[in-house]
């Protein structure tokens, strides 16, 4: 029962914090505004800024959206566009506070294994660039998960051996099958997840993977997925229509990004069929055995 209150209090200060800090968002950033003529400095109409640029139109409607739009996690593209519109603007002057918000986003989704941290990463390829974003969505799902298993650890072990009994027992066999090449084994199921990422994350503590081992295997195991979805945000901050997705740049770039990021499965799952002990298949998101007892 205390571990249940102990959770629950984690869950609504995280709650509370991040809800507070998208609630009050600062002020939008100002409109650039061109220098004043001295010989029309006393008239009484003050000079317009130029609306070739659109600034004043993007000005008017970060303005607004400023005063009537809450910030919330997006379910779609269309609202992760918006999104990503929105806090491109304020990152113009407020750098500081859009990292932080969505620094915070990011570990409360994954700390709580939340499904949706995929439009996370798209957001910081779109917010970021290809290398910031990169960087920050591989720091973050290593933080975010590592966080995860010691909320697991301290607070829910028994729930999830209860809740799912027969899914540990069969990760905890896999985990003393492979304990000559644990890290690997770890690698090979982030790259190929026949468990899903959240169900091993809350489990590892309990099947006794060491911290170590886990936390350098969510980084370079979640490493190509990441890089997917950040340099996917990039092209949706870049294309604004079907003729310039399907260009042969944009087709190019998609051929290589399915490279890099099929090569490192590939040696995996080259050194697993040598060295790892996987005489099962997925079914239902988990190894089980072939035979049938």
């Amino acid at each position: 029962m205390r571990s249940v209150v102990g959770l629950i209090a984690v869950v609504a200060a995280a709650s509370l914090y991040v809800y507070s800090l998208s609630l009050y968002l600062p002020p939008a950033p100002r409109r650039p505004r061109p220098p004043a003529d001295a010989e029309h400095a006393d008239t009484a109409e003050p000079p317009q800024p130029p609306d070739s640029t659109g600034e004043t139109s993007r000005y008017t409607e970060a303005t607004t959206r400023n005063t009537c739009y809450r910030l919330k996690f997006p379910s779609d593209l269309e609202e992760l566009r918006e999104l990503a519109e929105l806090l491109q603007f304020y990152k113009t002057e407020h750098t500081g506070y859009v990292l932080l918000l969505f620094c915070s986003a990011y570990l409360y989704k994954q700390s709580f294994a939340i499904p949706g941290s995929s439009f996370l990463n798209i957001l910081a390829g779109a917010i970021f660039g290809p290398y910031q974003g990169l960087l920050l969505a591989c720091v973050l799902t290593t933080v975010g998960s590592t966080m995860c298993y010691i909320l697991s650890q301290v607070f829910g072990k028994r729930y999830i051996v209860n809740l799912f009994p027969h899914k540990v027992s069969m990760l905890q066999r896999k985990v003393e099958e492979n304990q000559d090449c644990l890290f690997f084994f770890l690698l090979f199921l982030r790259f190929f997840p026949m468990t899903p990422n959240w169900f091993l994350n809350m489990s590892a503590p309990i099947v006794n993977i060491p911290i170590t081992y886990f936390f350098c295997s969510v980084f370079i195991g979640l490493l190509p997925y990441n890089f997917i979805c950040v340099q996917t945000g990039v092209m949706l901050s870049e294309v604004s229509s079907l003729d310039d997705l399907f260009s042969w740049e944009r087709l190019l770039q998609l051929l290589a990004i399915a490279c890099v990021a099929l090569l490192p499965g590939a040696l995996i799952r080259r050194f697993s069929r040598r060295r790892l002990k996987l005489d099962g298949q997925s079914q239902n998101g988990l190894i089980t055995d072939k035979k049938v007892q």
